[in-house]
C-alpha cells in the first residue's frame, strides 16, 4: 500500500474517533465528568445578570443551579448571548442552554428542547403617558433584540398595521442593556421583547417606563438541549418535573417574579408533569 493511502486511512480513522467523542451521549459525559456547562445570559433581568455586587444571578441562574444540583454534577457557567446560545449547543460547547430562550418549531430543527419551563409573553415598553395601543407606533424606531422571535414579532405586527417602513423602523440590538440605553436616550419610541425582561429594566426606573398594549405573542421558554439525546433530556425534564411537585419551582419563581419584587409576573399556567 502506498505511503499517501496508508496516511489518508490513519487520517480518517483520527477524524471518526474524534467525532464519535464528540457525538456521544451527553447525560454519560456529564455524569462521567461531574460537570454540566451551562449557556447563560448575563443582562437578561430578573432572568440571568449580574448585580452591583457583580454576582451573576437570576431566575434562569437558580433554575440551572437547581436542576444540576438534582442530577448530582457542578456546574459551570458558560456566558451566551441570544445569537450564540444556539450555536454553543450546536457546537456542543455548552451541554444546555437556560437563556430565556423561546420553544418554536423552527430553532427544533437544530437542537432539542426540556418541557416549557417558564412562561411569557411579547409586550412594548415605551415612556409613561405617551403611548396608548399598538397603532401609536406606527411609523415609529422600535427597539428589539437581534436573532429573536422578537425581532420577527415586531416586524410582523408593524407590517400588519400598515407601517410601509417595518423593517427599516425596527432596530436589533445584540444586547438587552443596549436596547434599553436606546430607549432613554429617545432613539426609539418603544422597546419590544419578552415582557418579563421589559420590567425586569423598567424597575431600575420606577414609574417612567410603563408595557403599553395587549401581548404580542406567546412566549415559551424551553432549555436548549442537544440534538437526539433522549437519555440527557429526559434527565433534564425529570427534574423539572420534581421541581415543580416538591414545590422548589415555585419557591424560585416567588423569589424573581413574586408579588414582593420589583418584577411581579403572575403565574400563568404549570409545568407539564408525566405520571
Amino acid at each position: 500500500m502506498r505511503l499517501w493511502k496508508i496516511f489518508a486511512l490513519a487520517l480518517a480513522a483520527i477524524m471518526l474517533s474524534s467525532q464519535l467523542a464528540v457525538a456521544g451521549p451527553t447525560y454519560d459525559r456529564v455524569m462521567n465528568a461531574g460537570v454540566v456547562r451551562v449557556g447563560m445570559m448575563t443582562d437578561s433581568i430578573p432572568g440571568a445578570f449580574f448585580n452591583d455586587k457583580n454576582e451573576w444571578v437570576g431566575f434562569d441562574v437558580d433554575i440551572a443551579e437547581e436542576v444540576a444540583k438534582r442530577l448530582g454534577v457542578d456546574i459551570e457557567r458558560v456566558q451566551a448571548t441570544n445569537r450564540t446560545r444556539i450555536t454553543f449547543v450546536q457546537q456542543g460547547r455548552i451541554d444546555m442552554s437556560v437563556a430565556n430562550m423561546t420553544h418554536t418549531r423552527e430553532r427544533d430543527r437544530v437542537i432539542d428542547f426540556s418541557i416549557t419551563y417558564f412562561f411569557d409573553g411579547q409586550k412594548i415598553l415605551a415612556p409613561v403617558g405617551q403611548y396608548t395601543s399598538h397603532e401609536d407606533f406606527v411609523g415609529k424606531r422600535i427597539a428589539t433584540m437581534q436573532g429573536t422571535t422578537s425581532e420577527i414579532n415586531i416586524k410582523n405586527l408593524l407590517k400588519e398595521l400598515g407601517d410601509p417602513n417595518y423593517e427599516r423602523n425596527v432596530i436589533s440590538f445584540q444586547r438587552e442593556s443596549e436596547a434599553f440605553q436606546a430607549l432613554k436616550m429617545g432613539s426609539v419610541a418603544g422597546w419590544s421583547t419578552d415582557s418579563t425582561i421589559l420590567l425586569g429594566y423598567a424597575a431600575q426606573e420606577p414609574g417612567k417606563w410603563e408595557l403599553v398594549g395587549d401581548f404580542i405573542s406567546e412566549e415559551p421558554y424551553g432549555i436548549g438541549l442537544p440534538q437526539d439525546d433522549s437519555a440527557w433530556r429526559d434527565a433534564i425534564n425529570f427534574a423539572l418535573q420534581d421541581m415543580w411537585k416538591d414545590g422548589t419551582y415555585m419557591e424560585i419563581y416567588n423569589k424573581w417574579y413574586g408579588p414582593d419584587t420589583p418584577y411581579y409576573f403572575p403565574m400563568t399556567d404549570k409545568i407539564e408533569v408525566w405520571p
